[in-house]
């Protein structure tokens, strides 16, 4: 049920940019919940776990803060399309390599720590999943390729975290470094959803919307931890 729930997020972006073309500001505010659940399951259930389970302290802060670097490095690639930045030229029409390549590496490794870390986990990426696919998804459709091509990448990126969570099950490697994983993967994510949470409002007025969306994804959280 968890890899089906993993590929219907990106089925569900997929399908709102071709039935309702969601603008700017209704990507803005999913992601806001959507980085607002992630941060909150990653300070409230990932990290005490981690902590919990790994024996050198440490180590898991030194695999946190390369997790944070190693996605700045990703994002350098795939220009933040992570967090909803998306610059699409209409006069550009080349398939865009390394945001695809970014993106499904990003995919790959927040599959890894779901079947340790459980439901919690789980349903925060599938809501993170679901206004990445519509990035995605638009950045792909301005390309010159044909939409049988376009879909057929789309599978293969929906494919990935699901291949990231069978992979960190059933692979020795990932399963005797579980901690030292899950600890990586928390740094992705604390770098992402503290980037989607506060960057600046335009003209820096505070946004009630956005405000109200991080808001719910943090109590939704808490309430159902």
């Amino acid at each position: 049920m968890s890899y089906i729930l993993l590929i219907i997020a990106v089925i569900l972006g997929v399908t709102l940019v071709f039935i309702l073309k969601p603008s700017k500001k209704f990507i803005q505010l999913l992601l806001a919940f959507s980085g607002a659940y992630l941060l909150s399951v990653t300070i409230l259930h990932l990290l005490p776990e981690v902590y919990i389970e790994g024996n050198d302290y440490k180590n898991i802060g030194i695999y946190i803060l390369i997790g944070i670097i190693l996605q700045s490095v990703l994002e350098s690639f795939s220009k933040g399309a992570e967090h909803g930045h998306v610059h699409v030229h209409t006069n550009d029409k080349r398939f865009p390599t390394l945001l695809f390549v970014s993106l499904c590496i990003h995919a790959f490794s927040e599959g890894l720590p779901i079947h340790n870390a459980g439901d919690n986990l789980l349903w925060a990426i599938v809501v993170h999943k679901i206004p990445i696919a519509i990035v995605l998804t638009t950045f792909l459709l301005h390309t010159k390729y044909a939409k049988k091509i376009v879909f057929t990448f789309l599978l293969f990126f929906g494919l990935m975290s699901p291949l990231g969570m069978l992979v960190g099950d059933k692979i020795l490697f990932f399963k005797t470094y579980t901690s030292e994983i899950t600890a990586l993967i928390i740094g992705v994510f604390l770098h992402i959803s503290t980037i989607i949470l506060f960057e600046s409002s335009e003209n820096h007025k505070f946004n009630v919307q956005k405000f109200t969306a991080i808001l719910i994804g943090i109590l939704l959280t808490i309430f159902t931890l």
